[in-house]
């Protein structure tokens, strides 16, 4: 679970990270980044497509500037995969909200 998130800084679990995270549900990948800095393209969910989650929730920054790419969202969608794009404060409450009762991966940005 997220136990608290704030601008460049998150905590999983009792475990702060400093950079940019993808939580799956048995253990975080704290070595991720996107192709272009502030968008999502469908090269940059390569770590996450092998898992089949669900739902993908991705924080989109403090200030929600990145940007979800409409091919991105368009496969995701034809994988079955339900995604949740919001403010990164708002996408750790969905998580957290998500995660006890669907196959959940969350993808952060932390700042921006």
């Amino acid at each position: 679970m997220i136990d608290r998130y704030e601008f460049g800084r998150i905590t999983v679990d009792g475990r702060a990270y400093t950079s940019d995270i993808i939580i799956f549900p048995d253990h975080v990948d704290d070595h991720w980044w996107r192709r272009e800095g502030h968008e999502l393209c469908v090269d940059d969910l390569e770590k996450i497509l092998p898992e089949k989650p669900e739902v993908l929730v991705v924080g989109t920054g403090h200030a929600g500037l990145v940007r979800i790419l409409d091919e991105t969202k368009s496969f995701l969608l034809s994988c079955g995969i339900e995604l949740i794009a919001e403010p990164t404060t708002q996408a750790c409450k969905t998580y957290n909200r998500l995660a006890p009762t669907k196959k959940v991966i969350a993808a952060l940005h932390l700042t921006c």
